[in-house]
């Protein structure tokens, strides 16, 4: 089974066709779901959350098989997980994608769980150390993308599960948890 780092890739993934968008649309259907299910496995395992349409990135080539996929089946596959709520498009162009492995409400139920796991009810932590605290490491919130962890935090804070305070930078905005 040929790897991308630790990443093991599968079957599809040396067989040619696939790197071509297919024009049957059985044959597409199944092969925008692998393609689907392969982003989302890959972006998980290595914390990826944005990917530029036009820049280099390792599963849309396979030097292998010498097969690359095209704009329009890279354009397809994102747009397929845009259209399930799996990634936004983050400009108007479609140039880049923000890949989201874990919906917005599960990262929430992430933070929570988090909150809770380290007794953090009725504490103050800075966005930055949820995304990079000694706390995090370990867990998926580690490293996290700041957009999605801001939207997560609105998400709760509209559930009035913490308080979002704004500080003088991006660097030194603070949360209140009150669970």
């Amino acid at each position: 089974m040929q790897k991308l780092g630790d990443f093991k890739l599968p079957n599809f993934f040396n067989y040619p066709p696939y790197f071509t968008l297919q024009p049957v649309r059985d044959t597409r259907d199944k092969q925008v779901q692998l393609w689907k299910e392969l982003i989302l496995d890959y972006c998980r395992t290595e914390k990826i959350f944005v990917i530029g349409l036009e820049e280099e990135f390792p599963l849309f080539s396979n030097t292998v098989i010498e097969r690359t996929l095209s704009h329009e089946a890279r354009e397809a596959f994102l747009s397929a997980l845009v259209s399930e709520g799996r990634a936004e498009w983050m400009d108007k162009g479609h140039r880049k994608c923000l890949i989201l492995w874990h919906r917005i409400q599960d990262w929430a139920d992430l933070i929570l769980q988090f909150v809770r796991e380290n007794g953090l009810d009725d504490s103050v932590m800075t966005v930055e150390e949820i995304r990079s605290g000694t706390e995090s490491r370990g867990t998926e919130l580690h490293g996290m993308d700041r957009t999605i962890l801001m939207r997560a935090l609105k998400h709760l804070e509209h559930k009035g599960k913490l308080a979002i305070f704004k500080g003088t930078s991006t660097d030194d905005e603070g949360v209140k948890f009150s669970l």
